[in-house]
């Protein structure tokens, strides 16, 4: 497969998981927002929106970006060789260009733009979502996805869908990225447990937050290893 039909085809399978989560929310009337963390040209975005109007489902879309590609690696869990700094950058303008082309109105979605040790942290005064029922996250970095996840902490509920869409994407020598940072955070959450929901390309792995009273006999937090 070429170069350009493998991104036709991840291209695909993101939009079907996306078109299948909201599904889902929308059948079990799990309302809240839907929270994108790593937005780049806001395909996933885009997808995101018009799954939730196909679906009836109410969202309200934030985009949590620095509009300025990657930050510089944190230590040794960012390492990749594809995630170098900067890369993936999309300046808010174009961003912003995309949604309108697309016909998002500008009272469906917010965007907080930043660096996420800055907009996902105390003190920071501007808007956040408190209810959020789809998180995306496309951090790529560790350290950029555990600073994501402990701003879910507080927000997870019965029904949530958690996507990583770099979950296999990690270095040659260790566990990196956003399954490090996942692991970790899973095995320090208690209150609920993560059941693995759908894969999606070769890099994408998403689960559903369940309160742990509601599941008798549970004693794994996260079933998926």
């Amino acid at each position: 497969m070429d170069s350009i039909s493998s991104m036709i085809a991840e291209i695909s399978h993101r939009k079907e998981f996306i078109d299948m989560a909201f599904k889902a929310l929308s059948f079990n009337e799990i309302a809240g927002d839907y929270a994108e963390f790593g937005c780049a040209s806001g395909q996933t975005f885009r997808c995101a929106y018009s799954a939730a109007m196909s679906f009836g489902h109410k969202a309200h879309f934030w985009a949590f970006d620095s509009f300025e590609g990657l930050p510089p690696r944190a230590g040794a869990r960012d390492g990749h060789p594809k995630w170098e700094p900067g890369k993936m950058r999309q300046p808010l303008p174009g961003f912003l260009a995309l949604l309108k082309e697309h016909g998002m109105a500008e009272e469906s979605f917010s965007v907080v733009k930043g660096f996420y040790d800055t907009t996902l942290h105390e003190p920071f005064d501007g808007p956040r979502p408190d209810d959020i029922c789809f998180a995306y996250v496309d951090c790529d970095l560790y350290s950029s996805t555990a600073v994501v996840l402990d701003f879910l902490r507080p927000r997870l509920k019965h029904g949530m869908i958690i996507a990583l869409d770099d979950y296999y994407c990690y270095s040659t020598d260790q566990l990196s990225g956003e399954r490090a940072a996942f692991l970790e955070f899973a095995a320090n959450v208690s209150g609920f447990h993560f059941l693995p929901y759908r894969p999606f390309g070769w890099h994408g792995m998403s689960f559903i937050v369940e309160s742990a009273s509601l599941i008798p006999h549970t004693s794994r937090r996260i079933s998926h290893a």
